[in-house]
């Protein structure tokens, strides 16, 4: 496998998982760009049978880099003029448009739930819930216990439920 076969077959999943973590599609494709980076730096040194191993140390990495621009110390200054994450914000040309409005109704309150998880809850059930890692891979990609992942889920499912009026 080649690095541009590595990069075309993973960048969206990071960008992705980046953009949901931080919010911020601008600091999302930044961090994408350090991952892969990261990525070109390590594929060097990589044998054949290391290179099948990449999905969840690129997932891992992608993590510990949102963590890390969370933690900066700027990054939280200017934090405060959050964008709500609109990457399905083309509307079907079928909808009417009272349904287009109610879809991004719902769509920002579901957003406005998601973003007052707590940050370890947000990466958990975004590798379980929509990456679809199992609790099993998410605890050792974040270097945490099952129990722990299965914690962080469940907080999360109370959180999101109670914040959308699914009790």
């Amino acid at each position: 496998m080649s690095y541009e076969a590595l990069y075309a077959a993973h960048h969206g999943e990071v960008l992705r998982l980046c953009r949901l973590l931080l919010a911020n599609h601008h600091d999302a494709e930044e961090i994408a760009q350090e991952v892969f980076l990261k990525v070109y730096q390590q594929f060097q040194n990589m044998n054949q049978t290391e290179l099948m191993m990449w999905r969840p140390w690129l997932i891992r990495v992608s993590v510990n880099a949102c963590r890390d621009r969370r933690r900066s110390g700027w990054w939280k200054l200017w934090h405060g003029t959050n964008e709500e994450y609109q990457e399905a914000n083309h509307p079907n040309p079928s909808r009417t448009p009272e349904e287009v409005v109610l879809s991004r109704e719902t769509q920002g309150r579901i957003w406005r739930a998601f973003e007052r998880l707590s940050a370890r809850q947000r990466e958990v059930f975004v590798l379980h819930h929509v990456d679809g890692w199992s609790t099993d891979e998410v605890a050792e990609m974040l270097g945490i216990t099952t129990g722990s992942v299965k914690r962080y889920l469940f907080r999360a499912a109370r959180h999101l439920r109670r914040m959308l009026g699914d009790s």
